[in-house]
């Protein structure tokens, strides 16, 4: 949970509330659903993807499951391996090395903030959410669960 306070200067502080017994070793992290949206012109869409993003930690990573049934259903000319090829490119990305291409020397907040730019494109970044975690590689799977499975 969180509060902004407005000073009288006009500027927002962010204060995150912790709730007794919570907090301790956990930290805040941002993550965004990678989204299918296979005609742009009927805006449907399916969730195949989570990307989190820990600055603390210094932890960016992707985790993705393409429900290929539901892509067909609303579109039965989609590319599905496209589509693949995509969502790999968003993993290879975030873990970053030799196979991130260009973005293998940034930093893990660069890369995160590249992925969740906006774009006119099949796969795209919803909105930014925030909440807090001990483990970002298993919150990266537990909304991977929740949200795209």
């Amino acid at each position: 949970m969180s509060e902004h306070h407005i000073h009288m200067a006009g500027s927002v502080v962010e204060r995150h509330i912790i709730r007794s017994g919570q907090g301790g070793d956990r930290e805040v992290y941002e993550y965004a659903l990678l989204r299918v949206v296979p005609r742009v012109e009927r805006g449907e869409r399916i969730n195949a993807g989570v990307i989190v993003y820990c600055r603390a930690r210094g932890y960016v990573g992707a985790r993705t499951h393409l429900d290929e049934a539901r892509l067909l259903a609303l579109d039965p000319d989609a590319d599905v391996e496209g589509v693949r090829a995509a969502l790999g490119a968003v993993e290879r990305i975030c873990a970053g090395g030799e196979d991130a291409g260009q973005a293998a020397g940034d930093d893990a907040g660069r890369r995160f903030r590249w992925l969740i730019a906006p774009r006119s494109t099949v796969v795209r970044p919803g909105p930014v959410h925030t909440g807090l975690t001990a483990d970002p590689v298993a919150e990266t799977e537990r909304l991977l669960d929740l949200l795209v499975r």
